[in-house]
């Protein structure tokens, strides 16, 4: 009862005209400050076990995500609604991290025995249409903006991904915001790393080639594109991939017992 109450007073707040598209991420951008830091190793992680022991800050997630919900997507310009789903997209698989409470992957969340992990699962309703993981990102993210940089902007929990960033997108700045994300992530060893054959690199670059130029001529464009100088001169001295690699161990707290 308390919830719904709480719920339809962050509903009501929404229809306000007053009301700032800014606002509607404010919830999310507490969560992440209570619930997200840099791991030693430039990796970001979310305290998992710590929000799922805290039900009041649970239940100001349920009522993000839930206003969301409420929202009508297609009648916000278009880096507000890239902010809407991307942040939509974050929001939906921290719940269900909590939620399922796997123990060392979100791949262990099968729905049935031969998925390969929840990404199909049905997470959230927006504008009556039940939607999952993989509809955000591939059929609406991907198709609307450019590919590329979506993978900078949707969090799956693991290690190997992009970092789950400590501000929710917002539209006014949205475009540095992602290429920062990809510099952050290209220039971390789980983005590219060097050795004496060639360039090691995250699988997303190969899981997604088409996104990156459809080549590995491509994939090392776009690499180029965010290298820092020295890592720059380093791919360009011997631009060849010689393998990939991705991490799906949760991005939780290094001190969490598994």
């Amino acid at each position: 009862m308390i919830f719904r109450l709480i719920l339809a007073s962050a509903l009501a707040a929404l229809s306000s005209p007053a009301f700032a598209q800014d606002d509607l991420h404010a919830p999310w951008g507490e969560i992440l400050d209570a619930y997200l830091s840099r791991g030693p190793d430039g990796v970001n992680r979310f305290d998992y076990a710590k929000l799922r022991e805290t039900p009041a800050d649970r239940q100001t997630l349920e009522s993000y995500i839930a206003a969301l919900e409420a929202t009508d997507p297609d009648s916000l310009a278009p880096d507000a609604r890239y902010a809407f789903w991307a942040n939509l997209y974050n929001a939906a698989t921290v719940r269900l991290i909590v939620d399922e409470a796997p123990e060392r992957s979100i791949r262990q969340i099968r729905p049935h025995p031969f998925a390969i992990g929840p990404w199909g699962m049905e997470l959230v309703t927006v504008d009556g249409e039940a939607l999952s993981l993989d509809d955000i990102e591939h059929a609406i993210l991907r198709e609307e903006y450019e590919a590329a940089l979506v993978h900078y902007a949707v969090n799956c929990a693991s290690i190997g991904c992009p970092n789950l960033q400590p501000e929710p997108w917002r539209a006014e700045t949205l475009q540095a915001d992602l290429e920062a994300a990809a510099r952050e992530y290209v220039n971390h060893p789980r983005g590219v790393s060097v050795t004496g054959d060639g360039l090691v690199v995250s699988r997303i670059y190969r899981w997604y080639r088409e996104d990156f130029g459809g080549s590995e001529a491509g994939v090392i464009e776009h690499l180029l594109r965010f290298a820092e100088p020295g890592l720059n001169e380093e791919i360009r001295a011997n631009p060849q991939i010689t393998g990939h690699e991705y991490d799906w161990s949760l991005n939780r707290p290094v001190n969490e017992p598994e």
